[in-house]
């Protein structure tokens, strides 16, 4: 296991959690995943995908605003996901911006 200096650690972007909400038969799900995939892609940020098919708490949560996307945990946007908004919140979260 490779060992990181203080100094290292401190100079490396925070990663933030990034989590698109999406739901099965759904056209903006779709367009969203683009979005993401790109902007995380160009961050070089991993992103999870969840859907409220299968967890009953996301659906009660986001029913009416598929497909959302959770930096942190926290909802940054819906339905339309814009890639400019989307860059700088996770700018932002890395602690880049």
């Amino acid at each position: 296991m490779e060992k990181i200096s203080p100094e290292d650690a401190a100079a490396s972007p925070r990663v933030p959690e990034l989590t698109l909400v999406t739901k099965s038969s759904c056209h903006l799900c779709h367009d969203a995943r683009e979005v993401v995939s790109a902007v995380a892609g160009e961050l070089g940020i991993p992103f999870t995908e969840a859907s409220i098919d299968d967890d009953a708490g996301l659906a009660e949560r986001f029913a009416e605003e598929i497909p959302v996307v959770l930096v942190d945990g926290v909802q940054r946007d819906f339905w339309r996901i814009d890639p400019v908004r989307l860059r700088a919140v996770l700018q932002q979260a890395m602690g880049a911006a």
